[in-house]
């Protein structure tokens, strides 16, 4: 937790060793030219290249993966090595490992139509397909109709461009992807569409509400076996799709998909105040200017066209969530299944696990105020479902991943200026959550660790766990509670109890003693997505007391140099475990708990001599915009943390960076 003035120069730092010195010509389009929504489609990537604006709830985008729960590469919907699209929904997640959302599919059809995806589905060529931020394109080779998308913070804006000669049908399909617990579809005229769904997948009751408007009445609607009139009701069971039949035109058919967790109506009101005409090119125009705005808060000079193409669909990719959850009139859904009325904004999707290391405190220098309503949430979560989130996915608490994150969050935030929220209510929020009654806690507040027996996963619990009480001790401290800041400030030093001096290493424990055999590089249940090689610098906290007890700043600062330079410190051959060495190699490049090792040489005294500094552009992997899709990384803005992480320590000559438009060196 930086002050102000640190926090930017270690961004500067952080965002110069992106990209070396060297000149770009030329004034970019950020939107249009240095973001690139492809990257990490492919492999285990989980991304997606549809429409969005920055942390929006619409997120329109191809769906070419019909099942995401039990297909992992389909997380996010698409999947680069695919050649078949399914249609278009409007919710997605991006860089997760768990599969939900694509909601609400739209697949425009000529000529003919059918209920049935195998049918309605289309093949695609790359060749015809382009993105950028806030706008997607695609020609559907089966029907030739040319989509495209674009997105306002509560609506999907499609414009189809059909044959002229062949009539267009538009199929709907509630049933696609997740499991239905109820839906209906309501005709209120001959060019809207309003209905609802609730679904169980990862989240156990998605709440959602749509309204679609056509650009031009429909002939016909029907669904299977039916004809339907205005002011049908279509649903649940197997009537849970439709299809709008429209005359031939040579005029494309543009269509508005609006959505709201809450109610119909509200779906319908986010339409008409954010988006009451029919103008695709200037709502696109405004997506991108949007995005600019966003993006251009960072200025880099220097480097390539690829590497600026890098970091800013990093930075693009750091921006699609968390996303606003309530309507435009302030009405959300709660934790506790209700509608109420906020003063903020409110939102969804917070993958603390994976994002309190380095995105939201990002966020805390890019986005302030938005900071304030993420902690404003994180409150309304603890009034209303009894606890700050873990992993909280449209209103429900997922529970996935560890430790208690948003601890972490409120205090950085806190310490560094941001305070437009209740912080005594925050503070006990943050209390509430370490103290909860589960068998792994318990075992950590008796015995100053977890055992194996306790609980799963035990050495990266207790270790997050210790951090996460540091932080609730700053933060009682900062309120003047010293009796509250002492506990958990011993608490905070839990980590020592799985340090074994001999190893240097931090090992899981069985009745007292350190499990036998013990290899470092194994990946096993004792670690989160890692092993002991990349939770051993895992002490963000109290690095000068970890460096003391593990041999001095000398015995640190070698291992870990090494670990980030030359590799050879980390064999990744000897890479073994449950998951094999594949997913220790990616966990290694990509996992989140080796994040914080970029900062770890410059809190050694010694010096080094730039003759015996190692080069750290040597270790950084050539990444393209074909190999990143290809990799697949789980989210493009992990690669630039990872390659910042090589870059940093030992960069000199560092492009000017204007982070905020304040000149930093």
């Amino acid at each position: 937790m930086l002050s102000g003035f640190r926090c930017k120069y270690f961004l500067a730092l952080f965002l110069a060793g992106v990209l070396p010195p060297y000149h770009l010509r030329g004034q970019q389009d950020i939107a249009r030219d240095l973001v690139n929504p492809f990257v990490g489609t492919g492999g285990h990537g989980h991304t997606f290249p549809g429409a969005c604006v920055p942390f929006g709830l619409v997120q329109v985008s191809p769906d070419t993966r019909p099942d995401g729960y039990n297909d992992w590469d389909g997380c996010g919907g698409y999947h680069h090595s695919d050649s078949v699209i399914y249609g278009f929904s409007h919710t997605h997640l991006s860089g997760t490992g768990v599969a939900d959302l694509c909601d609400v599919l739209l697949m425009p059809m000529s000529g003919h139509y059918s209920f049935d995806p195998k049918e309605y589905r289309s093949g695609f060529s790359h060749n015809n397909e382009r993105a950028n931020a806030g706008y997607y394109q695609v020609l559907l080779d089966g029907s030739q109709v040319n989509v495209e998308v674009t997105a306002t913070p509560h609506v999907g804006m499609h414009r189809y461009q059909f044959p002229k000669d062949s009539a267009g049908f538009v199929v709907l399909d509630l049933r696609h992807r997740d499991e239905i617990l109820s839906s209906d579809i309501v005709v209120i005229a001959d060019d809207q569409v309003v209905g609802s769904r609730i679904s169980r997948s990862w989240a156990r009751a998605q709440n959602l509400n749509f309204y679609i408007e056509f650009s031009r009445p429909f002939k016909s609607s029907k669904v299977p076996q039916e004809t339907v009139q205005r002011g049908d009701v279509v649903g649940p069971g197997m009537k849970d799709r439709a299809v709008f039949e429209f005359a031939p035109s040579a005029e494309p058919l543009v269509v508005k998909v609006s959505i709201s967790a809450v109610t119909g109506d509200g779906a319908m009101k986010n339409e008409t105040t954010e988006l009451p005409g029919w103008d695709f090119d200037a709502v696109r125009k405004q997506a991108e200017v949007a995005w600019n705005e966003k993006l251009g808060k960072v200025k880099v000079s220097g480097g390539s066209l690829e590497q600026q193409r890098i970091f800013y669909t990093a930075l693009y990719h750091s921006m699609i969530a968390p996303y606003v959850f309530n309507d435009v009139d302030g009405q959300y859904r709660g934790m506790d299944g209700q509608v109420h009325q906020a003063d903020h904004n409110v939102y969804t999707v917070f993958s603390l696990w994976d994002t309190f290391r380095a995105t939201h405190p990002l966020l805390t220098i890019l986005e302030p105020d938005r900071v304030n309503d993420f902690i404003k949430t994180f409150l309304l979560h603890y009034q209303q479902g009894g606890r700050l989130p873990v992993w909280e996915l449209w209103g429900n608490e997922t529970d996935c991943m560890i430790g208690y994150h948003s601890a972490s969050v409120i205090g950085d935030a806190y310490l560094k200026g941001i305070r437009g929220f209740n912080a005594d209510l925050a503070l006990e929020a943050m209390v509430n959550s370490a103290m909860r009654d589960e068998p792994g806690l318990n075992a950590y507040r008796s015995r100053g660790y977890i055992s194996s027996e306790d609980q799963a996963e035990s050495v990266s619990r207790t270790l997050e766990y210790a951090y996460d009480d540091w932080c609730i001790a700053q933060m009682a401290e900062a309120l003047g509670r010293d009796s509250l800041a002492e506990v958990f400030n011993a608490r905070a030093h839990n980590w020592q109890n799985l340090l074994d001096p001999e190893t240097r290493f931090f090992r899981p424990r069985r009745n007292g003693g350190f499990i036998e055999p013990f290899d470092p590089y194994e990946v096993n249940f004792h670690f989160t997505e890692a092993n002991a090689w990349q939770y051993s610098f895992f002490v963000p906290h109290h690095l000068d007391r970890y460096m003391a007890v593990t041999g001095g700043d000398g015995a640190f600062a070698s291992p870990a140099e090494r670990a980030l330079f030359s590799g050879h410190t980390y064999d990744r051959t000897r890479a073994s475990g449950y998951h094999g060495a594949d997913r220790t190699v990616r966990a290694w490049e990509r996992a989140q708990p080796p994040h914080g090792l970029s900062l770890c040489p410059q809190r050694c005294t010694r010096t080094h001599g730039p003759a015996h500094r190692p080069d750290p552009r040597r270790a950084l992997p050539r990444c393209t915009e074909r190999t990143e899709r290809q990799r697949g990384l789980r989210s493009d803005e992990q690669l630039v943390r990872a390659q910042c992480a090589r870059l940093l320590p030992h960069r000199t000559g560092l492009p000017t960076i204007h982070p905020g438009g304040a000149f930093v060196r």
